[in-house]
């Protein structure tokens, strides 16, 4: 399922306008993303956190010149499934 047809979904199940369904959503994907850098952790109980976790720099190889690289350290976003999610999805 992408972007739209999750805005679908939501504008269906709510009896919204696609406008306002996309407004809802891109303000708790800005919610998430802000909380992330914030507080490095946004929880929703039973369903799941999103946590940042950093990468450290490393060694990598390129594929295709087989010259060792540099990879930089980074920060990433992470999921784990809570128990809603889990259960539902079983």
């Amino acid at each position: 399922m992408g972007k739209t047809e999750l805005v679908e979904f939501i504008a269906n199940k709510l009896e919204w306008t696609k406008k306002d369904a996309a407004d809802a959503l891109d303000a708790v994907i800005e919610g998430i993303t802000t909380g992330l850098k914030k507080e490095g952790k946004v929880a929703l109980v039973g369903w799941g956190t999103f946590s940042s976790k950093k990468r450290p720099q490393r060694e990598g190889i390129n594929p295709s010149t087989k010259e060792k690289i540099t990879i930089p350290a980074k920060v990433v976003a992470s999921f784990k499934a809570g128990s809603k999610l889990k259960d539902a999805l079983n």
